[in-house]
């Protein structure tokens, strides 16, 4: 559903061009992409960069739209309405995952190598933050970037990266410094086709299958200094904003996930007939769905706020990390909720909300698990031990 309360004509004249590619490009392809687990990201890419859907927020002197992000907003409502979970995900990881802080934070020849061809579609990037050994605790990570005159030498394994398989750059986190803890760690631009960079192998996940997940090695890449990311030493602060963002959008996305997935059950249980009458004339049932739309609503009006206080230039934080906690367990609810109806046949891979069900499990993990998003609010609020607000 849209708002016009925040959105112009000219939001919703980009919403429905958003929609006609959805529908035409993406929707009809999308069990075949299951199926192969894996999207065609640059050939996907190569049809939306012309239509300045890849740079929505981005400075138009390297391509973007220099747009509010209430684009953003539309853009990612419009993504939920894909028939799975991973081609959105792989999307908006491109968009608005891997980019903001090169965009925001990189060098002009940086932006003109990197920034520039990937809002035209002609690059594909991901983000290289999560290892074996260190997923939510950022801190922990131990690829290392070791100074060798005006290069880095880098080595190391990253994890669950997706569009790993597909990527040409990777926006890389390493350790650059002796530093303990969260200091001393840089944000690299790294091109794939560096010697010494592989893809080790494409993972296989509980859903998301259309989304390439890949782990990537990198044994003593060497990349020039000057594709740092900002000052040496700020990549875990730079990366850290970046998340913001990058929760956000997947609360965005996860609401009108959760919104269609009702939608969808409502449209089936009044075709289902059970003792004489549709499923959704059981007060249990309808109660029950309208619970869930109430719950979705409450979550679409927290993300508008986020939204606001972004465009408004305010930190976000404490109320994306809310969003975020709150999306990953509602979209849970919503897919566990809505397949008790569909019964048996919810149970059935050829029914949509199957797939809903098993991709609806990684938001309350990826980008920060749910412990995590409920640490960040308890610091800000003050209730951790010996802490005080303010």
């Amino acid at each position: 559903m849209t708002n016009n309360l925040y959105f112009t004509d000219e939001h919703e004249m980009f919403r429905q061009t958003v929609r006609r590619f959805v529908d035409q490009e993406i929707n009809p392809h999308v069990d075949e992409w299951e199926e192969a687990g894996t999207w065609p990201a640059h050939e996907l890419f190569a049809k939306m960069g012309p239509l300045g859907f890849l740079g929505l927020t981005y400075p138009e002197e390297y391509g973007g739209q220099g747009l509010d992000f209430w684009y953003t907003t539309v853009f990612c409502e419009e993504l939920a309405r894909i028939n799975c979970a991973g081609v959105p995900m792989g999307i908006s990881v491109h968009t608005d995952m891997c980019t903001p802080a090169l965009a925001h934070h990189g060098s002009h020849e940086l932006k003109k190598q990197f920034l520039e061809p990937s809002i035209r579609g002609e690059m594909v990037g991901c983000i290289g933050v999560t290892e074996p050994d260190a997923g939510s605790d950022v801190a922990a990570i131990r690829t290392r970037a070791e100074s060798d005159g005006d290069d880095w030498v880098i080595t190391g394994r990253k994890l669950f990266i997706t569009n790993g398989t597909q990527a040409d750059w990777v926006c890389l986190l390493a350790r650059s410094s002796d530093e303990g803890g969260f200091r001393g760690m840089s944000l690299i631009m790294v091109p794939t086709k560096t010697p010494g960079f592989a893809v080790s192998r494409k993972l296989r996940k509980l859903g998301n299958w259309s989304s390439d997940t890949a782990e990537l090695v990198l044994d003593g890449v060497r990349v020039p200094k000057t594709n740092t990311i900002g000052p040496e030493g700020m990549g875990f602060i730079l990366q850290m904003q970046q998340f913001q963002r990058e929760r956000l959008v997947g609360a965005i996305l996860a609401c009108n996930q959760s919104e269609r997935i009702v939608r969808d059950t409502i449209a089936y249980t009044r075709e289902r007939q059970t003792f004489g009458q549709p499923l959704i004339d059981n007060q249990v049932i309808h109660f029950r769905l309208c619970e869930l739309l109430t719950e979705i609503e409450l979550l679409r009006q927290l993300n508008y706020h986020c939204v606001r206080m972004m465009v408004a230039g305010q930190d976000v934080t404490r109320e994306a990390s809310m969003a975020k906690l709150k999306a990953g367990r509602l979209a849970r609810e919503v897919a566990d909720s809505c397949l008790q109806y569909y019964g048996g046949m919810g149970y059935m891979e050829e029914t949509p909300i199957s797939r809903a069900f098993r991709d609806s499990r990684l938001l309350s993990i990826g980008a920060g698990a749910d412990e995590v998003m409920l640490g960040i609010i308890a610091k800000i609020e003050g209730i951790l031990p010996g802490k005080k607000k303010g």
